[in-house]
């Protein structure tokens, strides 16, 4: 065999393009091509990428590291749109614990992107994030669906983002006109959000109520008696 140092050099690397190597189980001599070492830096986040964690989609939750399905049991081709539970392990594939990182996401959004299929993804809020209650090295996440294209596969490998639309960088507010004097105030803002809430009587006094949030698009606000008045939500 010549010195490696006589061969060539090739600037032009393809999938299949191969070099030799050992195996670390066995030590014996292998070829490995550049797709499977590209395939093997995906899967693992062996290339650091910013809050980026790697989950395997499977049929059955709580059944190994790095996996993640639908809370109640995995279907295969489900649409993004239909999804709102996940059961996610502690730890994804690349082995780093994402619980502090997920739990600071709730309010936020999340994209769930299939590896190489840039146009396989869903966005969603997080509404929740809670420890599983039969194994705490998984943990619960509901999610309020955004908008998507495509579906989750068996043994296929997501990438999982926080993620923001340009549209939605701006904050979005709305303002609820209360015509008829009312102790409850029923308001449907339809920001996708869990706003704070700011109340005011028709004299423009600031007036302190009870805040229920019925879900991120839906509210009441109960006071200890009637008045007329408008609502701020930001």
């Amino acid at each position: 065999m010549a010195r490696i140092i006589s061969y060539p050099y090739d600037t032009d690397i393809t999938d299949k393009d191969a070099w030799v190597g050992s195996d670390a189980a066995t030590t014996r001599t292998k070829q490995y091509t550049a797709e499977a070492v590209a395939k093997y830096l995906n899967i693992n986040g062996k290339i650091s990428i910013g809050a980026q964690m790697v989950f395997k989609y499977v049929q059955q939750p709580l059944t190994g590291q790095g996996y993640f399905s639908i809370t109640t049991g995995g279907v295969n081709n489900i649409p993004f749109a239909s999804i709102t539970t996940l059961t996610l392990s502690v730890a994804d594939m690349g082995d780093q614990n994402t619980v502090a990182f997920l739990d600071y996401l709730v309010g936020s959004d999340i994209l769930i992107g299939e590896q190489n299929e840039i146009s396989i993804f869903g966005q969603y809020d997080v509404i929740s994030y809670t420890v599983n209650p039969g194994n705490a090295g998984y943990y619960d996440m509901v999610v309020n669906h955004k908008g998507s294209n495509g579906s989750l596969s068996f043994d296929k490998y997501y990438d999982v983002i926080n993620f923001i639309l340009a549209a939605d960088a701006t904050d979005k507010t709305f303002i609820f006109n209360q015509g008829v004097p009312a102790a409850q105030w029923v308001i449907s803002h339809n920001l996708g959000k869990f706003p704070s809430v700011s109340v005011v009587n028709n004299n423009k006094v600031l007036i302190n109520g009870e805040v229920e949030y019925i879900d991120n698009n839906n509210l009441t606000v109960t006071f200890s008696a009637g008045f007329a008045g408008q609502a701020y939500l930001n």
